[in-house]
């Protein structure tokens, strides 16, 4: 039921449809498997999103059971399942979601005439006769289905308004007027949903949501545009992850109706709180790093280095933050542990931080914490949140490092390792252009693979000589790519660690081959 069917507060609560898992990880280089799909999707649960987009069943067997698998998992929020104006993409989707306690078929086709032409190849009335078949079809499988028109804010008006009033006449409860393309700029995409909102005359019986995508850096501005035009669903993604520049990010969404309530008086259902565990799981993952001066989560957004900025910020906070680090899940304190805490103190450490370990899982990580805080002067929340990622990251590993070794300087580099594998040690030397080829060209002789390094990425946690790095490894292996991460004090123990990490997931990486009309 749509916004002005709704009486009271209901009328302003915004519906938060994540697609982290679908239109996220179409991002070059971010494809995740089931156990991190599962992951996310659980952590996505616990900050109160509405919606989770869970893939394309379609494009693989493993899109299709990380779907199935995600369905069966999450238990208060629809998962949701993508699918083509295709019948046997909607009957894929429907089997997909089929275990879910609530579950949304998203179907959808272009409606603008540079996609009907180019893309499709179709004409508008093939176009809409599919827009009424593929909705009509999803709707035999749940009474939750989605109807969006790609490329939406190109397409002529009036077919737009006739293609909505026919998919909300065949059963979509919710409509999606996406910026496919990101190419709509604030007051333009507001008179677009104010458009459809007035002309449709059955738009009563539907919500209207969008998708933005961030091409011209617009995907937020435009969003919160719709909602102010009366769009009540919002599409987003953790960290801004998306195709090409990305897409609106769900932090900045949130973050701006709560701290704006005062010029948007909307609500959404998020618990704030689990923003930061969200985008550092979602980070740790991907291997794509957040940027520092990123909004809401980058690592400088509650920073203050200026001495102006300073001497206001402990005068009284609100002169230079306009929310608290405590809202978004950041501690104020950032130093609170060290080599001379307790179990209990690092414990309650990690329940602050959003983690739920068991005890033997506490113990490990207790333990890391201990070897950690005995190389490190100063112990930082980011460092606590590394070391566990790290170990649940690894936790399947059948290739583990034993020792390394590694002499560089004016001489040759060169490298000495060992490794164990599935249980059996085994080791090389090797030299090379630098310490990190010649400790890549051991592993590559151990493990023998036609992976190609597509990215080495390091950067520093937390401040100081005795920062961790964290390091972030791309492989591509004919078609696959895959990435892995690792931290430590040891700039070389992470590299070898991350490569390690993203070998591992190539040993389980499934076939990924997309149909030959894919469209998204």
């Amino acid at each position: 039921m749509s916004s002005d069917t709704m009486s009271g507060p209901e009328a302003n609560r915004i519906i938060i449809f994540d697609t982290t898992l679908r239109d996220g990880e179409q991002s070059p280089g971010a494809s995740m498997n089931l156990d991190e799909k599962l992951r996310i999707a659980k952590v996505l649960e616990e900050m109160g999103v509405d919606v989770i987009e869970a893939g394309f069943p379609v494009a693989s067997r493993g899109d299709f059971e990380a779907v199935q698998e995600i369905a069966r998992s999450i238990h208060n929020a629809a998962v949701c399942a993508l699918a083509r104006a295709v019948r046997a993409d909607i009957e894929l989707a429907a089997e997909s979601i089929r275990p879910a306690a609530r579950g949304r078929i998203h179907t959808f086709i272009s409606t603008s005439p540079l996609h009907m032409k180019h893309k499709l190849q179709m004409e508008p009335e093939e176009v809409y006769q599919a827009v009424i078949s593929s909705v009509s079809h999803a709707r035999q499988f749940t009474d939750d289905v989605e109807w969006s028109c790609e490329d939406g804010s190109r397409t002529e008006h009036d077919f737009l308004c006739r293609c909505v009033e026919a998919a909300i006449d065949a059963g979509a409860r919710t409509i999606n007027i996406p910026d496919t393309v990101g190419y709509a700029v604030p007051d333009e995409f507001a008179a677009l949903i104010a458009m459809v909102m007035n002309r449709v005359p059955n738009v009563d019986k539907a919500v209207i949501s969008v998708h933005c995508h961030n091409d011209l850096g617009l995907a937020v501005a435009n969003s919160l545009a719709a909602v102010r035009a009366g769009a009540r669903q919002v599409e987003c993604t953790i960290n801004g992850l998306g195709e090409r520049a990305g897409n609106a990010a769900m932090e900045e969404v949130v973050m701006a109706l709560r701290t704006r309530h005062d010029s948007m008086p909307f609500t959404t259902g998020i618990r704030t709180e689990n923003i930061m565990r969200a985008s550092r799981l979602v980070s740790a993952i991907t291997g794509f790093v957040v940027q520092p001066n990123k909004a809401i989560v980058g690592a400088n957004a509650f920073a203050h280095e200026s001495g102006i900025h300073q001497d206001g910020f402990f005068k009284h906070a609100a002169t230079y933050e306009i929310m608290t680090p405590e809202s978004v899940g950041l501690a104020t304190s950032k130093i609170v542990l060290g080599k001379h805490s307790g179990r209990h103190a690092f414990r309650e450490k990690l329940k602050e931080l959003g983690y739920q370990l068991d005890d033997n899982a506490v113990t490990d990580a207790f333990q890391r914490f201990k070897d950690l805080a005995d190389r490190k002067k100063e112990v930082f929340d980011e460092d606590i949140v590394a070391l566990v990622d790290d170990e649940v990251l690894r936790s399947n590993d059948r290739i583990r490092l034993v020792s390394l070794s590694i002499a560089c300087g004016t001489r040759e580099p060169r490298a000495s390792l060992e490794l164990s594998v599935d249980g059996e040690v085994v080791g090389c030397e090797d030299t090379g252009d630098g310490p990190v080829d010649a400790a890549f060209r051991c592993i590559k002789r151990l493990i023998p693979t036609e992976a190609r390094l597509r990215l080495y990425q390091v950067h520093a946690i937390t401040g100081g000589t005795d920062a961790q790095a964290e390091v972030t490894v791309r492989l591509d292996e004919h078609g696959r790519t895959v990435n892995g991460q690792a931290a430590d004090t040891d700039t070389m123990v992470a590299s070898v660690k991350a490569y390690l990490n993203a070998l591992n997931k190539l040993l389980v990486k499934r076939e990924k081959q997309a149909p030959s009309a894919l469209s998204a």
